[in-house]
């Protein structure tokens, strides 16, 4: 019963029902399921156990009863000060794991003082033009200890450089570094549009990246393989996941083509994950994305370390189902996505804060988010028994429906030519601004509900948001200035330099990377510098 289109079946069984409901990828559901439905379902082969292939169970024997997921709540406003300040509010309240958000400049590899940043330093993020922000972002954070996330992709070599300089300075042996890098450009290129360079040489970055995290740093996750921002531009769990996972097949493909065995980077690859509003059918696309990786890098790729098959995950609750009405509800969306995750086996979580729909989050904000994560570890019971819907009925034809589904959106993506040349056809963007107007469409006849919004509306008092004022910009600014004044220009001038050229040529562009970092070189300049060489891809216009 797989289609990638909408679709409604009539239910013969409810008298008068025009149709059955449908999941948000409009998977049909019927009022029951029972044996029938699993008649072919073989669990040696779908199931396993849990800990063992193909991991539909998990990646853990005993799941969460020895180790909980990381908690990540997503910290970063203002200036590296602010958001140290952030960091260690949270460290306090119990977060397990740091995890960093950027504003858009900084996103977009441009400084502080560049007249594009202008109005929107700090607001969205943590401002960061160099290693001495970076220097301040970690003030007083052990790196032998903290395990940090970072969501930036254009950049993203530029900023594993310094936080390797930190925890140089520190004294921290790169071998003992931990956390994760997003990286993942191709979901740029898909769904968030934070691109410059062609994806060829941006592609190579990513390789570049990858290859010394394995030589040099073994136990950070160089990449982040990114659903979530393609979900939240509109596609559906099918969509999210196929597109993903296609992504993640190209950079298994490319590196491998390297001449990279497979279980030397395998183990370093990482995903993240959007988790919705519809309860079950989040719970079973986190399992079959399991299942589907590890046979693509079994059965396909020939992985052989059992370490190289499984696929780990971060979740995120979805910021686009946060409304700025009636924001309290938010606190019930984000408990039941946040408990979804945790059903179908996360390794890391963040958990979105109630406000979000209105301003950057408050700490009160930020705190109740962290506190609905320890609530669920603590109070509910799901960290007893490992994948407690294992064998559902219902469930287990969900997870069937959803990776064949999956499957055959991989496969389409394939004829295409693969990512790149799907993307130069305009066939991820059509795909998703099809999914985003049925959506709108559905909210609009109601046969979508959201409460406060179009069900249920009532006014209620906008609660108190945090504000970023414009003096952020300006102490930005000035501290840009004088580090500009105070640092080695002829250092800055032969790093940049010597970036331009390794971009010329084939070396791996991390270690100049890393020696402009460790003279100050701003994010702006090594941007600009690899712009000279890479050239800029034009906006899509599909």
């Amino acid at each position: 019963m797989s289609a990638t289109k909408a679709r409604l079946v009539e239910d013969p069984g409810v008298p008068h029902a025009e149709t059955e409901p449908a999941t948000l990828s409009e998977i049909p559901l019927r009022r029951e399921y029972g044996p029938e439905d699993l008649k072919s379902f073989d669990p040696a082969r779908e199931l396993g156990v849990p800990g063992g292939f193909p991991y539909t169970r998990g990646l853990k024997g005993a799941g969460y009863r020895q180790t909980r997921w990381t908690m990540r709540q997503f910290a970063g406003f203002s200036t590296a000060k602010h958001t140290n300040a952030r960091f260690k509010y949270l460290l306090e309240h119990g977060q397990t794991g740091l995890s960093t958000a950027f504003d858009l400049p900084t996103l977009m590899g441009v400084d502080s003082d560049d007249p594009r940043a202008e109005g929107e330093v700090g607001r969205e993020g943590v401002a960061i033009d160099s290693l001495a922000d970076f220097e301040v972002l970690f003030s007083g954070i052990d790196l032998a200890k903290a395990s940090t996330s970072m969501t930036i992709n254009l950049p993203a070599p530029m900023f594993l450089g310094m936080y390797l300089a930190v925890a140089e300075r520190q004294g921290v042996p790169w071998k003992r570094v931990r956390g994760t890098l997003q990286l993942d450009i191709l979901k740029e290129y898909i769904a968030q549009n934070e691109y410059l360079f062609p994806p060829e040489p941006s592609m190579r970055l990513v390789l570049d990246t990858i290859e010394f995290c394995c030589d040099n740093v073994p136990r950070y996750y160089p990449i982040s393989i990114s659903g979530y921002h393609i979900r939240e531009a509109g596609a559906d769990a099918v969509q999210e996941l196929a597109f993903t996972l296609a992504d993640g097949v190209d950079y298994v493909e490319r590196l491998a083509a390297r001449g990279r065995p497979v279980d030397d980077f395998a183990r370093r690859l990482s995903f993240f994950f959007d988790v919705h509003n519809d309860f079950f059918e989040e719970i079973a696309k986190l399992r079959a994305a399991r299942r589907i990786w590890a046979r693509f890098m079994r059965d396909t790729m020939g992985a052989k370390n059992p370490m190289s098959w499984m696929l780990p995950m971060h979740c995120q609750t979805a910021g686009v189902s946060l409304t700025a009405q009636q924001p309290l509800n938010n606190l019930a969306r984000v408990s039941f996505q946040a408990l979804a995750a945790v059903l179908g086996g996360t390794q890391s979580l963040h958990t979105n804060s109630f406000d979000e729909a209105l301003a950057l989050p408050s700490d009160e904000a930020v705190m109740y988010a962290l506190r609905t994560q320890q609530v669920i570890a603590e109070e509910s019971g799901v960290c007893d028994t490992v994948d407690p819907f294992g064998g559902s009925y219902f469930l287990e034809s969900l997870t069937d429906e959803v990776e064949a589904r999956t499957l055959e959106v991989m496969g389409r993506i394939k004829e295409l030519g693969g990512v790149v040349c799907a993307l130069e056809k305009g066939y991820f963007h059509r795909e998703i601004a099809e999914t985003a107007y049925r959506f709108e469409r559905d909210l609009g006849s109601k046969r979508r509900k959201i409460v406060g919004v179009n069900v249920n509306q009532a006014g209620t008092e906008t609660p108190e948001i945090l504000k970023i004022h414009a003096d952020v910009e300006r102490g930005q600014v000035r501290a840009l200035k004088k580090l500009k004044a105070s640092r080695d220009d002829a250092a800055v001038t032969a790093a940049l330099a010597a970036l331009r050229e390794a971009a010329r040529g084939t070396a791996n562009l991390m270690p100049p990377i890393i020696a402009a970092v460790k003279v100050y070189a701003t994010v702006g300049e090594m941007t600009n510098a690899l712009q000279d060489v890479f050239g800029e891809y034009p906006a899509f216009r599909g």
